[in-house]
């Protein structure tokens, strides 16, 4: 299951920041041997792919960090990390790393299973991400922006690190997750009841 396991922590880090675990696979496969890609994802460690991917990685970092800016950037990525999600799950999960000597014999048939699975998760951590980046933003007046999208970048880069030499931790990420969620849902819902109590004191003065 260590297969599953990293791919699920190289995807879920793709739908935070979609460059970090596509670059630190890159970066692993080419110049370590904690991860060897199988033929099909070879190309993650070509010397112009690493260099275009810390290229796109630099344009994230700085536009996320901006309020406004961090929306529309966002919305673009909604698209990337997806594909981005797919991509890590399928070369991660298929490749031999530190933790997993055997990785075909888990993903021996309908190799899409993986690609697909890695994007629905990417796209749901995403999604959480971009729909929390405005409150954020709104309740600190834009100034924990950079905060928050520092805490993503350095969360993408150790979850990246750990789906490959022990995989294990994804388990806890996904635990902080679900944890998050529920502070978000619960934060929204105090808002709006907040905005309701706000607007229902207006109607009576």
């Amino acid at each position: 299951m260590f297969e599953v396991l990293t791919g699920t922590g190289l995807a879920a880090s793709a739908g935070l920041n979609a460059y970090i675990p596509l670059l630190t696979m890159g970066l692993l496969a080419r110049y370590t041997d904690l991860i060897d890609l199988p033929s099909g994802w070879q190309w993650l460690g070509n010397g112009w792919v690493i260099l275009i991917l810390a290229v796109l990685l630099a344009v994230e970092v700085v536009a996320d960090k901006v309020p406004v800016v961090d929306h529309v950037n966002d919305v673009v990525q909604t698209v990337v990390r997806p594909t981005a999600g797919g991509l890590a799950f399928g070369a991660g999960s298929t490749s031999e790393t530190v933790t997993v000597s055997d990785p075909g014999s888990f993903f021996s048939s309908s190799e899409w299973v993986p690609v697909v699975t890695g994007v629905l998760i990417a796209l749901g951590v995403h999604l959480l991400k971009s729909a929390a980046r405005p409150v954020i933003n709104a309740t600190t007046a834009g100034v924990g922006a950079p905060v928050a999208s520092t805490a993503e970048d350095a969360t993408s880069v150790v979850m990246s690190v750990a789906a490959i030499i022990l995989p294990v931790l994804v388990l806890a990420f996904l635990a902080g997750l679900a944890l998050f969620l529920f502070w978000f849902l619960r934060r929204r819902s105090d808002r709006r009841r907040e905005r309701q109590a706000a607007r229902a004191a207006g109607y009576r003065v």
